[in-house]
């Protein structure tokens, strides 16, 4: 007995100095650096004034997923430039939390279901505008750091793929810029920074958003303050938003009186505030922790999920509630539209697949389409707009790197 005891404790001392595994190991580093893989990159890279790759990127067809571009991007993009990307508040513990939440909850999934027309099925509406899928290309900040054209390439691309693109305030390239590249009729979100002590500076804003044709704003509410970033504080790219800020309810209401155009809340963390949205007539909101990016413990988007379905899933309902943060893999999306999710946001993997410009941005949109198509007919699931949480065990199961 004694004997199994010390073998269990030594076996959760090796589990607990395990190091973080970034993205699991899938057989991508001997096809980008060949059999005798090393970490460094085999040609120098050579970035543009605003950053990029292009000197060392391998054959785009390499990647095979969302974690492969990030691979590919810690090795050919310059230190400072992915560090902007990937960083998180302090230990970085929620953003190791924000990947690994996914896998503790299992399927089950159902056999001798007819699932062949499970793609014409991924169409979603979100604040009932049309997009081809359920998922959405989160506000990320200076994609020029990835590539020269920067924001121009999630717009193209998701016009071309029709699902919904969100550009951030602190973009690379202006509002207007990337209003002017626009398809004709495609819909865009603008994520905005306010100022709660200004209101000529956010009513120009507002004016601005109005002006570019965006179908909503998205006021980025889970940036109270700076964030605190080690990661980032080393390479001096800290946060966008780096005051204390004085927001409250009132002041949502005070901005509903600024424009007609629909608020989504982004950042929502507690089925407290979920209750107060509801309360205040908010016409949409997204779970999300900044990209982990803020609080190191806040929850993660899927944990605030499963407490709103737990308490009153009738919410769903009530508004459109959209959801980010470590989503990597078509299961995780799944999950979260089996609570009642509308849409999922995926931020990092596209500023990664940026890299390799608009080819990688399109590429990454089709692979996951793909994998929401394939992961939900092996689920058993003929209807994604009919999934719900019987397809889940939401008994949480130990966590796997």
């Amino acid at each position: 007995m004694r004997s199994l005891l010390l073998l269990a404790v030594l076996a959760a001392r090796a589990l607990a100095a395990r190091p973080f595994l970034n993205e699991p190991d899938t057989g991508l580093n001997p096809f980008l650096f060949g059999q005798n893989a090393t970490d460094e990159c085999p040609v120098p890279s050579t970035p543009q004034s605003q950053g990029g790759a292009e000197g060392c990127l391998p054959d785009i067809n390499i990647a095979k997923g969302l974690p492969d571009y990030e691979a590919i991007a810690r090795k050919c993009l310059p230190a400072r430039n992915y560090t902007y990307y990937r960083n998180g508040a302090a230990g970085e513990y929620t953003y190791r939390r924000n990947l690994a939440i996914f896998h503790q909850y299992t399927f089950r999934p159902r056999i001798l279901v007819d699932i062949s027309k499970i793609e014409s099925t991924l169409s979603t509406t979100i604040l009932g505008y049309n997009f081809s899928a359920p998922f959405y290309i989160s506000p990320c900040a200076q994609a020029g750091m990835a590539h020269p054209n920067a924001e121009i390439n999630f717009v193209k691309s998701a016009a071309k793929e029709n699902i919904l693109y969100m550009p951030a305030l602190f973009a690379t390239r202006t509002i207007e810029e990337i209003a002017e590249a626009k398809a004709e009729g495609q819909v865009l979100f603008q994520q905005l920074y306010l100022s709660a002590t200004n209101d000529t500076e956010t009513e120009e804003l507002i004016r601005r958003t109005e002006k570019a044709g965006a179908k909503a704003i998205v006021f980025t509410v889970d940036s109270a303050a700076d964030g605190n970033r080690h990661r980032a504080a080393r390479y001096d790219v800290g946060s966008a938003d780096s005051s204390y800020s004085a927001f409250t309810w009132e002041y949502y209401v005070k901005l509903t009186t600024m424009t007609k155009l629909p608020i989504i809340l982004k950042g929502v963390m507690s089925f407290a505030d979920v209750q107060l949205a509801i309360k205040y007539k908010v016409a949409g909101i997204i779970l999300s922790n900044h990209g982990a990016r803020q609080l190191d413990g806040a929850p993660t988007s899927l944990e605030v999920a499963i407490e709103i379905h737990q308490k009153d899933p009738e919410i769903f309902k009530k508004m459109d509630i959209l959801a980010d943060g470590g989503v990597r893999y078509g299961t995780d999306v799944l999950k979260l539209l089996a609570l009642g999710v509308k849409a999922v946001g995926v931020g990092r993997p596209f500023m990664f697949a940026n890299i390799f410009g608009q080819e990688g941005v399109e590429q990454l949109i089709r692979q996951l389409k793909k994998e929401i198509a394939l992961d939900a007919a092996n689920l058993g699931c003929p209807d994604l707009r009919e999934i719900n949480d019987n397809f889940v065990d939401w008994n949480p199961k130990q966590c796997v790197d």
